[in-house]
């Protein structure tokens, strides 16, 4: 267990006082960046499929009908889309969980998950730390990360050279194995890990 636990913090949470401010626009547009992209493009292949199809160019409409749909009728593509669906989940109850813990400024401002990728075992995030949040903060609150994105275990890890660089593994499959999280940059790296479940 660490010796940052902000649970058993004696004095009075200030964090109780705290109101979240409503993000800007451009923060808001950061956030929800994948799911405005997949609007645009399900608009744009509707708008095509439509002129095709009003046209009289049907071979079009299945040509274009067929590359959006033949990917969810193959295993690996239904793996893919599954996985990638995790990492939008994962990401947006990562950014929750930081609002609704300590682990965010005085101002409101979250770590910034810089990215998110799929594993054999869940989600890996990469996160930026804000001045006045640490890794050690985001191991002290490693259930409630488990808990909001419906996952098994967590695992923190600082960067071995940069402190305020942090990865979040999420397990939702399997056991957390031993291996490295930051790919060997020094052999001197020490992970911080917490599994919480």
């Amino acid at each position: 267990m660490t010796t940052r636990n902000l649970r058993h913090n004696p004095y009075a949470p200030v964090e109780s006082l705290f109101v979240a401010p409503r993000p800007g626009v451009l923060v808001t547009l950061w956030r929800w960046r994948t799911e405005l992209a997949l609007a645009a493009l399900a608009a744009g292949a509707a708008a095509v499929m439509t002129a095709a199809a009003g046209q009289g160019s049907w071979w079009a409409l299945f040509a274009l009908a067929g590359t959006v749909s033949v990917p969810a009728t193959v295993p690996a593509g239904r793996k893919w889309m599954s996985r990638h669906f995790w990492c939008l989940y994962s990401r947006h109850r990562l950014q929750r969980v930081f609002l609704e813990t300590p682990m965010h400024t005085r101002r409101g401002r979250i770590p910034l998950i810089a990215w998110i990728t799929p594993t054999e075992r869940g989600e890996k995030a990469f996160l930026v730390l804000r001045a006045g949040i640490c890794a050690d903060d985001l191991e002290a609150f490693g259930g409630e990360i488990a808990a909001a994105c419906s996952a098994s275990s967590v695992r923190v890890s600082r960067h071995p050279r940069r402190a305020q660089f942090a990865t979040v593994e999420i397990v939702r499959r399997g056991e957390l194995a031993g291996d490295e999280p930051w790919g060997g940059l020094t052999d001197t790296a020490r992970p911080i890990e917490r599994l919480a479940g």
